[in-house]
């Protein structure tokens, strides 16, 4: 087992580039799997998802030929030789998911078990099962609520409701209806921009999708889609985690290849907290190093609220700002896992329900953590740039499954951190 070693740091300063988008790039592979034809997708960020991605769209019948050095992925899918993603993978990643809803589109049949990923809390399926049933899909579960198989001759166009923004539910509903016939109508759809970039890379191969960015989507089903090329847009969540590590080490990091729209309610939240954010063509520039900062509250929401995904960084900053701050959850309500953790580093916070209240101002220190999810070993990271002493972090696989090159960035920032090998 691998872990990170830190030490306290001076503040971080120079430019860092921003990857391709985790959340993006494998619904876009998954999408790949509902044309026949090539279809190449760069930028592609090297992670381990993404490599897991890559070994169950090839255990389905596809062509596969990933070069993350070079952040490139091509996928053939001209023949599907099978319908039931292996268990082993799924179990892996949460977003495995997503060839369900090609799967049954392509093929007419789709076996998966229930997938894996960060236990950050709840995340029902039902929605995506809700979607293939309205498009007139039979959807069965086995008796150990485990295997979930659907088959349809002919998927259908539909009104879907969902009673939850869910992305990957939008997302799933979206790449099946894409060959249904007739026109259905996602309401009360997610509006975040992986969806945006997968409705683009959908259209590029034939589809027509009409909506995305807004609670109403519309697809009016084609006969079959081909193969395109697309680049995958910068990844919000690794720009607002190192927009966070300039703050939260009072240094001065131009963030580059980031989108601004995409990141407005953490830029608003660094400028409450007493942050210099600078938005430019070269990128944003987030100044810390003027002044103390103060304290802020945050409540997390579906897109464009502040993301979920950026709770638990945003977090560890609000820990070395003077004053008390209020995080109020309500996306997940099992995504506190991270506050035992900072609390070993001498974080001053207290959890009700879905509601933390963290007490700013004090002097973290090193010490042995884990990264409990993706994010929350994110937020343990940059604590350990500013505690006293050395901090050891461990169960990073968490952490690479979603940011590429972590350490080097944050080395080539000045960050002292390195990865070691038990």
């Amino acid at each position: 087992m691998a872990k990170y070693i830190i030490e306290k740091s001076d503040p971080l300063r120079g430019e860092v580039t921003i990857s391709g988008a985790k959340n993006a790039v494998l619904p876009l592979m998954a999408a790949a799997l509902l044309s026949e034809g090539p279809c190449v997708i760069r930028d592609a960020p090297a992670l381990k998802d993404v490599e897991i991605m890559c070994r169950l769209i090839e255990a389905l019948g596809a062509e596969v030929d990933a070069d993350l050095d070079q952040n490139v992925v091509s996928i053939t899918a001209k023949e599907i030789k099978a319908y039931q993603a292996p268990m082993d993978l799924v179990v892996k990643m949460r977003a495995s998911i997503l060839v369900l809803g090609p799967l049954l589109a392509r093929t007419g049949h789709a076996v998966i078990s229930m997938p894996g990923g960060c236990a950050i809390g709840d995340r029902p399926i039902e929605l995506h099962l809700k979607g293939m049933r309205a498009l007139g899909a039979d959807v069965t579960i086995n008796e150990e609520g485990s295997i979930i198989t659907c088959s349809c001759e002919q998927l259908r166009g539909a009104t879907i409701y969902l009673d939850f923004p869910s992305v990957g539910a939008t997302e799933n509903i979206v790449m099946a209806a894409c060959m249904a016939r007739g026109t259905t109508i996602i309401e009360n759809a997610a509006q975040e921009p992986e969806i945006t970039d997968l409705v683009n890379f959908l259209n590029k191969m034939g589809a027509r999708i009409k909506g995305a960015g807004t609670d109403t989507i519309k697809i009016e089903g084609v006969e079959k889609l081909h193969g395109a090329m697309h680049y995958v847009i910068p990844d919000r969540i690794e720009s607002g985690t190192f927009m966070v590590a300039a703050a939260i080490s009072r240094g001065t990091v131009l963030v580059k290849n980031v989108l601004p729209d995409h990141v407005k309610p953490v830029m608003a939240k660094l400028k409450e907290c007493g942050v210099e954010v600078v938005v430019s063509d070269e990128g944003i520039l987030v100044n810390a190093d003027k002044g103390e900062l103060i304290s802020t509250d945050i409540k997390t929401l579906p897109y464009p609220g502040f993301p979920t995904d950026m709770q638990s960084p945003f977090m560890a900053l609000l820990t070395t700002v003077e004053g008390t701050s209020a995080v109020i959850e309500t996306v997940f309500e099992n995504r506190y896992m991270h506050v035992k953790e900072l609390r070993k580093m001498g974080a001053s916070i207290k959890v009700d329900g879905r509601c933390a209240i963290i007490e700013g101002g004090g002097k973290l220190h090193g010490a042995k953590v884990n990264a409990t999810d993706l994010r929350g070993g994110a937020a343990v990271v940059l604590a350990g740039l500013v505690a006293e002493g050395r901090t050891e972090v461990d169960s990073i696989y968490h952490i690479e499954r979603g940011y590429e090159h972590f350490v080097e960035k944050l080395r080539a920032l000045g960050g002292r951190i390195r990865r070691e090998e038990d």
